[in-house]
């Protein structure tokens, strides 16, 4: 009996159906009967909705056109290219009868034409077939296709989105390496809706990493030499993947010598056996070592490098406190900047070494727990300092440059590196100077005498002064008799008197007793600084150097005549004369100083 349903369906009248269906099962030909059936099949079995996958046969190719009959009123068409296939970059045409799935993208069109795509029905049924195997939370392997913005697109039957931040641990520096890889990632969503799978392979790295990190903590231990790979170098080291958990290899323990860059050890992805320096389980840290895995270079480091002993090395650093000098592999030194030279100022260690430099040195001390050597420059030169008594006596008249200023005198530089110190109070016979300037500018050229040389200390005390006779022991007396009227400028005014400048660096002190026969409360009410005075003298003490003056006594006939103060004897002299220590050397901060008595 001839369903009804049929023939609403294909709006046939009931004998038009019947004699198809006649005419289909009639004798014929294999091939012909094949495709009546697959027609009635076609016919008898689907439903026409857009957006469904319906099976077709392949009618016809027509140029770059493919003729899909699926038992409709009409046929579709489907350009040639939807079967293009991208694992071998070409279009693989199908062959006429071919049985196809494809999708109903619409109805008839204005040509009387269903749209029809064979490419959107492969998709549909890939990612229905993903869907029904796989859900959040699976692991899945594919292959990275291709970059696109964001990540990368890895097929695992569909193309899923990689997010370039999940790509790995630590983010490579160019995802695009992973192209062509097949990889195993884990879904982290599913969007049935909008069909779409994002997926991560740094989570499933990261869980077998929990596994693997806690057998790693469960197994290792100091002194261990364990295999890792380096997966990031930073200026202070290495981080190496022990399986599971990084440890740290240090810049400085990666080599018993001098390493200026850890690149120049390691490099990423490389293959390392490491010594297990420390670990703390708690803090997960694990400090690692490649050093470690050979004998220390210290070790009997006295006995190859005893205290005075000479050896030559090469300058691998300079700072500016002084110069590491490589002994051997693993054994540098320091030449301190103040053990380069004997008498030369130096203000940088480069003005004497460079890095790559040639040079002896010989070992001042040996601090192995901190595995630090000392070593000296100038001790192998000989030191100018041993002569320099010898060379330059008591009364020794030298000539040299003012190199350095302080309060209490000049450093002048006889020759290099070595300096004498002017003290101010060698300086003039009859002048007080209260600062060098006063006499003497840094940058000239002076001649004194040597008054003492301490060789041990390295110190030279010079005077300016000695080149000449002491005034005081011979015409000041004389050309001063208590009772003479002289006339001076005033020089400067305090508040027990006025100094009067009597003749170029002659001074002498008129008291506010003497300046006036009413009662004078301050020196400024009488005279002032610059003012020319005539004054009377009333003493000259030779030994102090002193000389007492007086205004209001000047025209007074009946002054009394005090005694001169002789000049003190050479035994008196000695006696009474201020003790000095001689303090300071080349470094320009000596002082000669009064103690006393």
């Amino acid at each position: 009996m001839v369903n009804r349903n049929l023939i609403s369906k294909f709006d046939l009248s009931e004998d038009e159906l019947q004699q198809q269906m006649a005419e289909a099962l009639a004798p014929k030909d294999a091939s012909a009967a094949h495709a009546e059936l697959d027609d009635y099949y076609l016919r008898d079995t689907q439903v026409f909705d857009v957006n469904k996958i319906v099976n077709g046969r392949i009618a016809n190719i027509v140029g770059d056109n493919v003729v899909i009959d699926i038992g409709y009123k009409s046929e579709g068409i489907i350009p040639l290219q939807e079967w293009y296939d991208e694992a071998l970059d070409k279009v693989v045409p199908p062959q006429v009868g071919d049985q196809v799935q494809v999708l109903l993208d619409a109805a008839e069109d204005e040509t009387g034409q269903i749209q029809l795509s064979y490419r959107k029905a492969k998709r549909q049924k890939e990612w229905e077939d993903v869907i029904s195997k796989h859900k959040e939370g699976d692991v899945v392997a594919g292959m990275v296709t291709r970059k696109i913005k964001g990540g990368l697109l890895v097929n695992i039957g569909v193309n899923v989105f990689l997010p370039a931040s999940q790509v790995d641990i630590r983010r490579p520096p160019d995802i695009a390496q992973y192209i062509n890889d097949t990889i195993e990632c884990m879904i982290l969503k599913i969007d049935e809706q909008r069909r779409n799978i994002v997926v991560s392979r740094r989570r499933l790295l990261e869980v077998q990493r929990d596994v693997l990190k806690k057998k790693l903590l469960d197994e290792i231990q100091p002194g261990q030499v364990r295999k890792g790979v380096v997966k990031n170098i930073a200026e202070f080291g290495a981080f190496v993947d022990l399986g599971g958990i990084d440890g740290l290899l240090h810049i400085t323990d990666m080599s018993w010598g001098r390493v200026n860059d850890p690149r120049e050890m390691v490099h990423i992805d490389q293959q390392l056996e490491v010594y297990i320096i420390s670990v703390d389980k708690d803090k997960e840290k694990i400090a690692l070592g490649l050093k470690q895995k050979t004998a220390s270079p210290w070790q009997n480091v006295a006995d190859r490098y005893p205290v005075g002993s000479r050896h030559s090395g090469e300058v691998v650093n300079v700072m500016t406190y002084g110069a590491f000098v490589k002994l051997e592999p693993g054994i540098e030194g320091l030449v301190h900047i103040s053990e380069m030279s004997w008498t030369r100022r130096i203000n940088h260690p480069s003005e004497m070494v460079a890095v790559g430099d040639k040079i002896d040195v010989q070992v001042l001390n040996i601090n192995k727990d901190k595995q630090e050597i000392s070593l000296g420059m100038k001790q192998v030169q000989p030191n100018p300092w041993d002569k320099v008594a010898e060379r330059y006596p008591p009364n020794t008249v030298v000539s040299g440059v003012v190199r350095n200023l302080t309060n209490y005198g000049a450093f002048i530089e006889i020759e290099e590196g070595i300096d004498g110190l002017l003290h101010v109070s060698d300086m003039s016979w009859i002048k007080k100077v209260s600062h060098p300037s006063e006499v003497v500018n840094k940058g000239d050229k002076l001649t004194c005498v040597v008054l003492n040389v301490d060789q041990e200390r390295k110190r030279i005390a010079l005077g300016l002064k000695q080149m000449n006779n002491d005034p005081w022991e011979g015409d000041i007396p004389g050309r001063y008799q208590p009772g003479t009227t002289k006339t001076g400028k005033v020089t400067k005014l305090t508040n027990f008197g006025v100094f009067v400048e009597l003749e170029p660096g002659l001074e002498g002190l008129l008291h506010i007793s003497e300046l006036s026969d009413s009662k004078v409360d301050t020196p400024e009410d009488v005279v002032k600084v610059g003012d020319e005075v005539e004054v009377k003298v009333l003493r000259v003490d030779v030994a102090e150097r002193k000389i007492g003056l007086s205004r209001k006594k000047v025209g007074d006939p009946d002054m009394p005549v005090p005694e001169p103060t002789q000049a003190p004897t050479e035994s008196a002299k000695a006696k009474e004369a201020p003790k000095r220590e001689l303090r300071g050397g080349t470094s320009g901060t000596g002082n000669l100083i009064n103690l006393p008595e």
